[in-house]
């Protein structure tokens, strides 16, 4: 019955192909498990190249046990590994951010590159039905609307997949129960300082014993409803966004008089798309940010979480000047050197290291890159972006331009002519932000690694997309 669904899921939202890479996001924990076993049931028929990554947030006292285990579960499976420590809870007090969120971000940008890595790899998680009405009572709780309590998607980008979103907890439960198969267990699942925990263990069961013992897969239902409806209002808003959005030189303006033209519920979600690309996401966006947006009178500003300050004048909204200014820089670069690009205030140093364990390279765009040193013509040329630059990121098919590289990848505007391009010869090798070059990536083969890295005190602000 769970296969069944299981499959039935991969069908109806056609999440991966047969002859796929899969990285599964493992912790270890029981949904995870159950995630990889059924992929393992499939592998064969479906022809899939499985790989796993574990993410070590460090904030638990197990957090080491759980990394052994996935250890054993990947060396008895034969499943290629990667693993990843980070010190979540300085990463969040760093950039402001709760253990929850930053944790979230910061393993979902370890996935990605792996699946970067991999190349076109799908990245799938273990997100179950049960999760789902859990999402959809916080969201409700904290005053989402309806894109927020349409709740866990089932697909994202194209990418991100959850196969596991139409089978309840209890169905997982007794899957593992069955085939007899061990998982770690989270103690920070029932710590009730948490409100998602409050909704799974007291109120979810509440309802059912009181209210629908199937409240959850009705739940189900409803998202997936709320689903449809969004993806049909962002289709909408996305036509209506390039009417009124007005762009020149990465800079963009709203133009009130067309946005007030428009439904309200659509207004609303134009606002999100330009906040999304002064950004370069919606984290801390709330409803009440984007009504004041609307109902900016002339001549007044409003400031916008993240150091944005608005202001309306002569009809339009856009961010008022102080933002980084285009600048222009070209420099040579010898190995042995440091790079000091004084337009940014940022400097990188480059090192060579051999015998670079492949699996376990621990690589964040923003601060460092792994070339392979055989691959470059020295001196490296950096710069700052040119109209019809093109490169081919890692893991993808083919060339594509730079600019709609750096929007896809949700690259703040106000940092796209500005983060350093840096090219072997003519071509582009690695972008501040990006990852690095498919033909000069690391493999297996390399003998000799070239790291660009970021010398601390120039990291800029970190963005990441929604």
């Amino acid at each position: 019955m769970i296969l069944d669904k299981f499959l039935d899921t991969i069908h109806d939202f056609n999440l991966f192909q047969k002859g796929d890479k899969i990285c599964v996001a493992y912790s270890g924990g029981r949904d995870s498990t159950a995630l990889l076993f059924l992929l393992l049931e499939i592998r064969r028929d479906w022809d899939l190249s499985l790989y796993l990554g574990h993410f070590n947030h460090g904030i638990r006292a197990s957090s080491d046990d759980d990394e052994r285990f996935v250890r054993k579960i990947a060396s008895s499976q034969k499943i290629p590994l990667f693993v990843e420590s980070v010190d979540v809870p300085s990463y969040a007090k760093r950039n402001r951010l709760n253990l929850e969120e930053s944790g979230r971000l910061l393993r979902y940008e370890f996935l990605d590159r792996i699946a970067e890595t991999i190349g076109e790899a799908k990245i799938a998680t273990g997100h179950t039905m049960s999760d789902q009405a859990e999402t959809f009572f916080l969201r409700l709780i904290r005053g989402s609307g309806s894109r927020g309590l349409a709740g866990i998607y089932p697909v994202i980008d194209s990418r991100v997949i959850r196969p596991l979103l139409r089978i309840e907890r209890e169905e997982i439960e007794d899957y593992l129960k069955k085939k007899r198969l061990e998982y770690c267990i989270d103690e920070s699942n029932f710590d009730p300082s948490f409100m998602r925990n409050r909704i799974r263990i007291d109120l979810i069961p509440y309802l059912q014993k009181n209210f629908d013992p199937k409240i959850v897969p009705r739940l189900g239902k409803l998202t997936s409803l709320l689903m449809e409806e969004d993806s049909l209002l962002d289709s909408l808003s996305a036509d209506k966004t390039r009417d009124v959005l007005l762009e020149r030189d990465d800079r963009v303006a709203l133009d009130i008089k067309k946005l007030l033209g428009l439904p309200l519920a659509i207004q609303r979600r134009v606002v999100r798309h330009f906040i999304h690309a002064l950004k370069g996401d919606l984290r801390r966006i709330s409803f009440e940010d984007v009504e004041k947006i609307l109902k900016l009178d002339e001549g007044k500003e409003f400031s916008l979480k993240g150091s944005l300050v608005l202001k309306r004048e002569q009809g339009l909204i856009f961010v008022k000047e102080g933002m980084p200014s285009k600048v222009q820089y070209a420099y040579s670069w010898m190995e042995n050197q440091i790079l000091n690009i004084g337009e940014l205030g940022m400097r990188f140093v480059g090192t060579r290291q051999e015998n670079l364990k492949f699996s376990s390279m621990r690589t964040d765009n923003y601060i460092e890159a792994y070339l392979d040193l055989d691959k470059l013509q020295f001196p490296l040329h950096v710069r700052n972006r040119q109209d019809g630059d093109r490169y081919q990121p890692l893991g993808s098919p083919g060339r594509k331009k730079l600019k709609e590289i750096m929007r896809a990848k949700n690259i703040p505007r106000p940092e796209r002519g500005r983060n350093p391009v840096f090219l072997s010869g003519d071509e582009i090798v690695w972008v501040l932000g990006l990852p690095v070059s498919e033909k000069h990536k690391i493999t297996p083969k390399t003998r000799t690694a070239f790291v660009v890295s970021v010398i601390p005190e120039g990291i800029p602000n970190q963005s990441s997309g929604f």
